[in-house]
């Protein structure tokens, strides 16, 4: 049986851009507190993952592939920042939290440096993400 690693969701997915813009304009509009979270981890996404499309949704930053679907999806609350991996279940050691997709939270600057952080990323450009 395959998991499918779309949000259990009737919405319908974001319509990616090539520019980074609308990302750049949500990293703005998030707590001033998790900005240096926030940028070091798209930094590290579109670092690590060469070919993104991205979109703005729902006050959500999304990132994915042409050929794979949104990949990745970041989401800032008041003091965290969750990091989704929509085909995560399928990594070599997935993220800890969820189920079909998989996640972390961040919460600090140190927390999104870990070396498992860019390990997650790269594995994401790999599998099936959400279409």
């Amino acid at each position: 049986m395959e998991i499918s690693p779309k949000p259990k969701s009737t919405r319908k997915p974001p319509v990616p851009a090539d520019s980074h813009a609308d990302i750049e304009d949500w990293i703005e509009q998030v707590m001033p507190r998790l900005h240096p979270i926030v940028r070091y981890l798209d930094e590290l996404i579109r670092e690590a993952i060469p070919g993104l499309q991205y979109a703005v949704k729902w006050r959500e930053a999304y990132y994915g592939l042409p050929e794979r679907g949104w990949i990745i999806q970041m989401v800032a609350y008041d003091v965290s920042v969750n990091v989704v991996f929509f085909g995560g279940a399928e990594f070599d050691a997935p993220p800890p939290l969820g189920e079909g997709s998989r996640y972390v939270k961040v919460r600090s600057l140190e927390e999104a440096q870990v070396p498992e952080m860019r390990q997650w990323i790269q594995q994401a450009a790999n599998v099936a993400g959400w279409k």
